[in-house]
């Protein structure tokens, strides 16, 4: 299936493992010439490299950190620069910050809203007169379960995740008119560098604990029976990217293998 992304500019935040990678990978499979960023620029180059080599595809590495508002306009002056347009921007960038809500202090959540909820409004807000100018675009943005169904001790992250649903919709209201279409994933437990950090973590309490263990007993709790692949929430970041997505905006879709209870 052709879905017509041959030519396309897109930028991925945290584009140097997992999801964010995965997704690069996609994109320049189908085509796309492909920006990632991150902070740690021999991750993001390695990456880069990685993906060129297994998609015969374009990549640009342009180290950012998402925090910072010039880091953001140099990310998308990078594209616009090298590329001659800007298509596309996947909103991936993120951790999972949570904590004791009476323990958690202004400055993390100063840091949670940076890193998740402005770096999306300023890579929109960067982004939409170059989507503009070549008649429409894609703005997808990375939340995750915690935005819909919030459990105890999720914030920050479960209302920063939320407010970029919110973005999302009003996003997709605001910019149909010029072709830009808006949507947003809900991420469940996926293979990352995240959890691949937290068991390295837990391996120290428990040298025995494999990372295949780790996995196994993580995907015990989905309906499914495992844990996602970050090629399986990669391909379906590419399809929304995509012309094939093309009546769908203001939509959010869970990739969490039924663990959701709500739609």
């Amino acid at each position: 299936m052709d879905m017509g992304l041959s030519g396309r500019v897109a930028i991925v935040t945290g584009g140097s493992e997992g999801i964010g990678k995965a997704a690069a990978m996609s994109l320049a499979r189908e085509g796309a010439r492909v920006v990632i960023c991150a902070r740690r620029k021999e991750v993001l180059d390695a990456a880069a490299e990685e993906i060129r080599f297994q998609s015969e595809g374009t990549v640009l590495a342009v180290p950012a950190d998402v925090t910072k508002a010039a880091d953001i306009r140099n990310v998308v002056r990078a594209a616009t620069e090298t590329f001659g347009r800007l298509d596309i921007v996947v909103n991936n960038a993120g951790s999972s910050s949570r904590g004791d809500f009476e323990t958690l202090d202004d400055d993390r959540w100063q840091q949670d809203l940076d890193l998740k909820f402005f770096a999306a409004i300023r890579f929109a807000r960067a982004a939409i007169p170059h989507m503009k100018r070549v008649g429409g675009g894609r703005i997808i943005n990375i939340t995750n379960l915690g935005a819909k169904q919030p459990g105890p001790g999720s914030a920050p992250t479960s209302v920063t995740r939320a407010a970029g649903i919110a973005l999302t919709k009003v996003l997709s209201k605001d910019l149909a008119k010029y072709n830009i279409l808006v949507n947003t994933v809900c991420i469940g437990v996926i293979k990352s560098g995240q959890h691949e950090r937290r068991w390295e973590t837990m391996q120290r309490q428990n040298p025995s604990l494999t990372l295949e263990a780790f996995y196994a007993e993580s995907g015990k709790s989905v309906p499914i029976g495992r844990v996602g692949e970050a090629r399986e929430a990669g391909d379906v970041i590419c399809f929304l990217a995509s012309e094939r997505a093309s009546y769908l905006t203001g939509t959010s879709i869970n990739i969490d293998g039924g663990t959701s209870n709500v739609i």
